[in-house]
């Protein structure tokens, strides 16, 4: 009995593998389908590594044609666990173009290894400003603006980003604020993915910590968690494990803030809408785009300060 069953695991086993290699195959042909058959290292030139990741690092570069800095974000195909995400962030990032959304320029494949050209935003994240700047209302309605103007561009596209907070809202040294990290997108005609538990656990809207079935709305309480980072300098629960943080956000609803006397009517209002619970009664990022505390936000230019400072503090930390 013992030797039946231990055959029928390694079958199984062996099925699986065989399964997970014929699908890696598939991923790799679809990704040749949509890159460009060509050199990336003699179209782009003075790569700099200026991060590392479980999957791979990002480099800076210049293009040989234009001079333009770039920023090459180079995969390790064996090292990505859903190969299938990668193509979804290039064909989303492909399809979206707009100011708010960073630019995509090219991808290709280098032994093993897949590399995405973006534009780059030499101004860092949004988590840098955050974590080293007190923003004043005007700052934060401005930067809620532009963002939930990029969230609107991809919700009309059908497109819900699922993992929006400070990390992914990148920045340029001119003040322009762009939604990167497009590897969580999920298309509103794909049914299956709409009750995932995906997202990072502090910035995750109920319905999706409870997995109940969600759409575009998941966005717009996640940028109500963006805005408290911009206010407290970080998401609520940060201090708390992921699980716990999750539990909490499933059972104590709207987050409460450090110091809410702070604030203004309408900002508080705008925090109060974003962070509703019940979806059905959370407005949508485009009519969100009409609150009053919005009528607040400023040209980007007013972000210039903010950014060349949490650059400044950067670099002073650079061994």
């Amino acid at each position: 009995m013992d030797t039946v069953s231990t055959e029928v695991r390694l079958k199984r086993r062996e099925q699986k593998r065989q399964k997970e290699m014929a699908k890696d195959a598939e991923v790799i042909a679809d990704l040749k389908a949509i890159c460009t058959d060509a050199d990336p290292t003699k179209l782009y030139r003075n790569m700099i590594k200026i991060g590392q990741g479980a999957s791979g690092g990002v480099c800076i570069a210049q293009s040989v044609d234009t001079n333009m800095s770039v920023a090459i974000k180079q995969m390790c195909l064996d090292k990505q666990p859903k190969k299938e995400l990668i193509i979804n962030e290039i064909l989303v990032m492909r399809d979206a173009r707009h100011k708010n959304i960073v630019n995509f320029i090219d991808s290709f494949l280098v032994h093993g290894e897949l590399w995405v050209v973006m534009e780059y935003m030499e101004g860092g994240s949004l988590t840098d400003v955050v974590t080293t700047n007190m923003m004043t209302e005007s700052q934060i309605a401005t930067v809620c603006k532009e963002t939930l103007e990029g969230i609107c561009h991809l919700h009309n596209l059908d497109i819900i980003h699922r993992d929006i907070k400070s990390d992914n809202v990148l920045l340029g040294l001119n003040g322009q604020v762009k939604l990167t990290d497009f590897g969580f997108c999920a298309r509103l005609s794909d049914s299956e993915l709409r009750t995932t538990l995906v997202g990072t656990p502090y910035w995750m809207a109920p319905e999706v910590v409870t997995r109940k079935e969600y759409g575009p709305k998941i966005d717009v309480w996640s940028l109500g968690i963006m805005a408290i980072e911009m206010i407290e300098g970080e998401p609520p629960y940060l201090h708390e494990n992921a699980l716990r943080a999750l539990y909490l956000i499933a059972t104590n609803g709207t987050p409460h803030l450090q110091h809410p006397d702070a604030l203004s009517d309408n900002l508080t209002d705008f925090l109060r809408l974003s962070l509703t619970v019940d979806s059905q009664n959370r407005p949508s990022a485009s009519e969100l785009l009409e609150h009053p505390f919005l009528r607040k936000a400023e040209h980007v230019r007013s972000l210039i300060p903010l950014i060349k400072a949490s650059r400044d503090l950067r670099k002073a930390h650079e061994p």
